[in-house]
């Protein structure tokens, strides 16, 4: 396609109401705004307000709003960080809080939705949920330190609720809840690793260690590609962006399968 998209609140609405939404839907949303090539009448709030239209008071809206940089920066990649630093990032990097912490390469919308009006957000400080609706609150309640990804957690709690994924420019690489089936699959080399970060404990600053799922999305768009190679499922559009609006259950019930099958 070229030129740009136009779009309105009502647009948008139409739009996501054409890929499957419904009134009463909880729904989570991965994005890359910049491949919509649109304009955007209301700048961000305008994509909240249209979920808010579709979904109605008995929706929910969800989005990872992960804080990846609050770790260790011993094992940084892409960039690393020099030795000579690390002794500065232990000492100075900020606790957690959910009201304040910036998301880290999560894109715009997730960092402008987590600090939207009666959004509410997990307390994990690396992998956190925002979630705005009905199911907000149970949503974003309980997130352990060593379940960051897994169950209990916002993102298996998607699946008692029986959501939706959103993919929004992107393909299953950003499908958080795919580490859900990382949790509940069985491979050869799957083992825990070890993570730390800083939190408030009795309101003082202190780096604590957890253990955790070594998690992978490498082959994340594989597996979400032959999932819709099996059900015939074909994209549709929001903007100029391809758009994926698919319900999590099966997906993850194939992944698991997908997982166990195929990695070593």
């Amino acid at each position: 396609m070229t030129g740009r998209a136009l779009l309105t609140l009502p647009a948008l609405a139409d739009q996501l109401r054409a890929l499957g939404l419904q009134r009463g839907d909880t729904v989570i949303v991965h994005s890359a705004l910049s491949t919509m090539n649109a304009m955007l009448i209301g700048g961000l709030g305008t994509i909240i307000d249209a979920f808010d239209v579709v979904l109605g008071p008995s929706g929910t809206l969800a989005m990872p709003t992960h804080t990846s940089d609050n770790s260790a920066p011993e094992p940084w990649q892409a960039p690393p960080a020099p030795p000579e630093w690390w002794p500065d990032i232990r000492a100075h990097t900020p606790p957690y809080d959910p009201d304040t912490s910036q998301t880290w390469k999560m894109g715009a919308l997730p960092e402008y939705f987590r600090r939207y009006p009666g959004t509410l957000r997990s307390t994990h400080p690396q992998h956190s949920m925002a979630a705005r609706g009905k199911h907000a609150a149970y949503l974003t309640a309980e997130h352990p330190l060593n379940q960051g990804l897994g169950e209990p957690s916002p993102y298996s709690r998607l699946l008692e609720l029986d959501a939706s994924v959103l993919l929004l420019g992107v393909n299953h690489s950003s499908n958080t809840v795919l580490h859900v089936a990382e949790h509940r699959a069985a491979w050869p080399s799957k083992k825990l690793q070890m993570s730390e970060a800083v939190i408030q404990v009795d309101g003082i600053r202190q780096w604590v260690t957890f253990a955790m799922l070594a998690v992978n999305a490498d082959d994340f768009a594989q597996i979400g590609a032959a999932y819709e190679a099996s059900i015939g499922y074909a994209p549709g559009r929001i903007g100029h962006a391809e758009a994926r609006l698919l319900k999590l259950r099966p997906l993850i019930e194939f992944a698991v399968a997908w997982i166990s099958a195929n990695r070593t």
